[in-house]
């Protein structure tokens, strides 16, 4: 809410109006959001259904209800006090995301939520193994197959895996081609006109190149299958995720039931979360705290500070790049200091990893094991994972000899190849499984006593409900007193529940004004799967969640558009952030503005049918824009002469047949556009580039922008640069839609405005 606006509202600034306690608590939460933004005291009094909300001083007004309080009426409220309307942020939120009046309960959660995973795990199966089934041709043109592949190294590596590294049949150098598989995928390696079953291996995908792939296997692969022919590489469902997911579920339920023994550490959280209690009181510090880092900032210093205060729930608000992963860092590190035990998770590896590799730079001394396979670990960090941890744990020289001798012999399986060594295979084989279930059970022991050590335990979500930590050993490990939970705005609600029942609080951390948590199936979206934890606590509790408020990325006229849009106009910067441009790292790029609209509009670029779009990326609804595509790879170019790295371009789109053609554009351009990063919006969240071209794709006679219009999407895009945006887009389709027809005015009005034609000459 501005200041003139609440001048205008004089009688506002006189009245102390007490709320009805037949407010619910997503009603409660927006009473105190609402008045937080407005500069207006605030204050709960009260417990269970005698709480009430009291905004505002001066004259007492005590409002009251025979029943359920309506949202209008909340509303209306606010508006004759207080002269207050909702929230720009509320109201983007709102519109895009999906918002409930009460939480659910715990009943209605577990079985919708049971129902939409069942739903998701359709979904994915039938754009893999559906695919895979339909042959070969299919599950290629899908790009979760890479054929007519060789291996050319296989060899020991990941504390104990085979890894094989593949690339195209009798042509090394040559890119592979266009593909979706990704690293951590779960894969099968099979001859390639073989059958859909007929496995060589399965592993994991641990590196890829252009002209490269490396899987990382668990068990030694079959050294014939390995030389006979060539091989494809095709991506697997992982239903491990799935059952993890409904086994969530379940503790959940029986957490709320009170069944199934002794209640885990996080069963109180249940209760709060889902609108059964209200928040503990929270004591106020008996002294500031003293930063271990000391550059930390007065919104992160607040954060950390609150959440160690915090009995059971807090949540940190961290808009982009205002250092979320350093406020973090700080909790994990003042926590153990102060005798805690950490549970550190993320829903991707990637976010785990920055964790473990920031806390371990801050403190090099600090027991920190990261649970996860090897193979999807950051190189930084492997070891300090489970198997590296136990490994140094089991110094005798019979687990060294055991490792010795299964070393030896899988060397020996890979040099074994035609039906004439078969015999020997299967003994070698055999052998192999011997060491393997000795070293296991002497290593048992060795993981208790790694985990029971560890000061901070870090997993993915997922990872974090393997057997590793809900099945100890014969001695019950002593629960986490803290579990923190980072990007909980981008995963689902179920994957952290499993992990937030292992601890006495939890801290959320996330941004849930960038996007949620990708869901395959459209029916599980609209069932709401998306909607997340993160979300549902900030509407019941926003009391409990300190917001972050210094970037430390873009410059001003990038994050304050993101501010005013979605952030209150609460985002500031320190001057030598809001000021920086591409000159700072070229004398030559003084011309290239920070804000650029590169406008299509009238200029014969329309985006292809579906189906055209369809059948190249094998998916109905991708789109894509080939004028626009050469367009961008133009402005990259133009960035280049400017004397900008490669490294430091990036350029995204939202749509994926986009992406394929933008990547055959730059393998045309040849090594000068190699490192320059092409990647849809969602896939490059969390990233950032010096300077960012956004091809927005969509241009049509009847103004339809799709997706485009997720606030959510386009502020993840364009809080993605920091010294220079670039936005190719048709002014007149994007100006349809009212929000992005803003974000055109505001790059004509704060930037550089040309039309694409320019690039035509």
């Amino acid at each position: 809410m501005k200041a003139d606006a609440r001048k205008a509202n004089a009688p506002g600034s006189v009245c102390c109006v007490v709320f009805p306690a037949a407010l619910n608590a997503a009603q409660r939460a927006r009473l105190h959001e609402a008045a937080e933004q407005a500069g207006l005291a605030h204050e709960s009094t009260g417990e269970g259904e005698q709480r009430m909300i009291t905004v505002g001083s001066g004259k007492r007004v005590v409002l009251t209800s025979d029943g359920p309080v309506s949202d209008l009426a909340v509303r209306g409220w606010l508006k004759q006090y207080f002269g207050v309307t909702q929230s720009r942020s509320h109201a983007a939120a709102k519109s895009h995301a999906q918002t409930s009046t009460a939480p659910p309960t715990v009943e209605s959660f577990v079985a919708t939520t049971r129902r939409l995973i069942d739903v998701e795990r359709g979904a994915d199966v039938e754009l893999g193994e559906a695919a895979l089934a339909a042959g070969v041709e299919v599950a290629v043109a899908r790009g979760i197959c890479v054929r007519n592949l060789r291996v050319v190294d296989a060899s020991p590596g990941f504390l104990g895996r085979t890894v094989l590294t593949l690339t195209l049949r009798g042509q090394a150098d040559v890119p592979l081609p266009d593909h979706k598989l990704t690293v951590h995928d779960v894969v099968a390696v099979r001859p390639s006109s073989g059958a859909a079953n007929e496995d060589v291996a399965r592993g994991i995908v641990c590196r890829l190149t252009d002209t490269k792939l490396s899987v990382a296997l668990d068990d030694a692969p079959e050294g014939g299958g390995l030389t006979d022919g060539a091989l494809r590489v095709e991506r697997l469902a992982n239903d491990v995720t799935y059952k993890r997911l409904r086994a969530s579920l379940d503790a959940v339920q029986a957490a709320h039931a009170g069944s199934g023994g002794a209640p885990p550490p996080g069963a109180h959280l249940v209760q709060l979360l889902f609108g059964r209690a209200e928040p503990r009181p929270i004591a106020p510090p008996k002294a500031p705290l003293k930063p271990i880092n000391a550059s930390l900032d007065a919104s992160q210093n607040a954060a950390v500070s609150f959440a160690l205060a915090a009995p059971e729930l807090a949540l940190i608000w961290g808009p982009p790049g205002t250092g979320k992963t350093t406020a973090l860092v700080e909790l994990i590190l003042q926590s153990v200091a102060r005798g805690e035990r950490v549970l550190a998770c993320s829903a991707s590896n990637v976010a785990v990893d920055n964790l473990v590799e920031r806390v371990r730079l801050a403190s090099p001394k600090l027991r920190c094991v990261r649970l996860g396979h090897p193979a999807r670990l950051a190189p930084a960090v492997v070891d300090a994972c489970l198997d590296a941890c136990v490994a140094r744990a089991d110094s005798s020289a019979l687990a060294a000899d055991i490792a010795k001798e299964r070393r030896t012999l899988t060397s020996r399986l890979l040099k074994l190849g035609g039906s004439r060594d078969a015999s020997e295979r299967r003994d070698v084989r055999r052998q192999l499984g011997q060491l393997a279930k000795e070293e296991r059970y002497r290593q048992k022991q060795a993981v208790e006593e790694v985990l029971d050590a560890a000061q901070v335990v870090a997993a993915t979500l997922t990872g974090a409900m393997g057997k590793t930590l809900t099945q100890a050993g014969s001695t019950p490990r002593p629960p986490f007193d803290i579990v923190v939970i980072d990007e909980a705005a981008q995963a689902l609600e179920v994957a952290c529940w499993g992990p937030l029942l292992l601890g006495r609080k939890v801290v959320l951390a996330g941004d849930h004004m960038q996007l949620p948590p990708t869901v395959l199936s459209d029916e599980a979206a609209r069932g709401g799967l998306f909607t997340t934890l993160f979300e549902r606590a900030h509407q019941m509790h926003a009391p409990l969640c300190r917001m972050l408020t210094v970037q430390y990325r873009m410059n001003s006229a990038i994050a304050d558009w993101a501010s005013g849009e979605l952030y209150n106009h609460q985002l500031t910067a320190p001057a030598s952030i809001a000021e920086h441009t591409l000159s700072d790292l070229s004398t030559q790029a003084g011309d290239l503005p920070v804000l650029l609209h590169i406008d299509t509009a009238g200029c014969d670029m329309e985006e292809d049918a579906p189906s055209t779009a369809g059948e190249m990326a094998g998916e109905a609804e991708s789109k894509r824009n080939p004028g626009e595509a050469a367009v961008a790879m133009k402005h990259v170019n133009r960035l280049l002469d400017a004397g900008l790295q490669a490294s430091q371009i990036g350029v995204i789109t939202p749509y994926s047949a986009q992406v394929q053609l933008l990547r055959q554009l730059r393998a045309e351009g040849g090594p000068r556009l190699s490192s320059v990063d092409i990647s849809t919006v969602d896939g490059f969240q969390g990233r950032e580039v010096e300077a960012l071209v956004i091809s927005c794709v969509r241009s049509n006679a009847d103004g339809n922008v799709g997706f485009l219009s997720d606030v959510r999407r386009m502020n993840v895009a364009v809080t993605r640069a920091r010294r220079h945006c670039a936005l190719i887009a048709d002014s007149e389709t994007l100006r349809s839609d009212a929000f992005l027809g803003r974000l055109c005015d505001w790059f004509e009005a704060h930037g550089d405005l040309m039309s694409a034609a320019q690039y035509s000459v």
